[in-house]
């Protein structure tokens, strides 16, 4: 899976933006009542950019890593700042080419798995340059056109 477009850092000085949030949760089985107000507001950029000087907005591009749920063409958020650890799904540079898979390890052997079973595991001590740059924090995808285009 590559990512397309250099990465732009966001800029350190967050502009609130709050949306109007509902109160309750909803239902994905039975419909629940629906409330006719909206009750509080939510800043995205406060729930989801927790170090805004070290994390990066990508686009996907591939369909490596599909059982993730991050589709081709989603918008991934990865943060820079946070360790990667087993199981994180991490933005690495591998020899000079981006790219995004499941940090894993195998009796001791670091290895990069995609969540599609099209695609063989990596193992990192066959490559030269190895560096995980970032871990995927989010991934925003369309809903509408996931389905829609097959």
């Amino acid at each position: 899976m590559n990512l397309s477009q250099s990465p732009l850092p966001l800029q350190e000085k967050k502009t609130p933006l709050v949306l109007p949030l509902a109160g309750e949760c909803i239902s994905a089985g039975f419909p629940s009542p629906a409330d006719d107000y909206i009750d509080i507001g939510i800043d995205l950029n406060k729930q989801l950019i927790k170090h805004p000087t070290s994390t990066f907005f990508l686009r996907v591009s591939g369909d490596s890593m599909t059982g993730a749920g991050i589709q081709n063409g989603d918008l991934l958020i990865v943060d820079r700042g946070l360790d990667p650890h087993p199981g994180h799904i991490v933005v690495a540079i591998l020899d000079s080419s981006f790219t995004l898979k499941r940090l894993t390890y195998h009796r001791g052997v670091p290895s990069l798995e995609a969540d599609n079973p099209q695609y063989p595991p990596i193992d990192l001590r066959n490559h030269h340059n190895v560096e995980i740059w970032g871990v995927a924090i989010y991934s925003i995808h369309n809903l509408n056109c996931s389905r829609l285009s097959n």
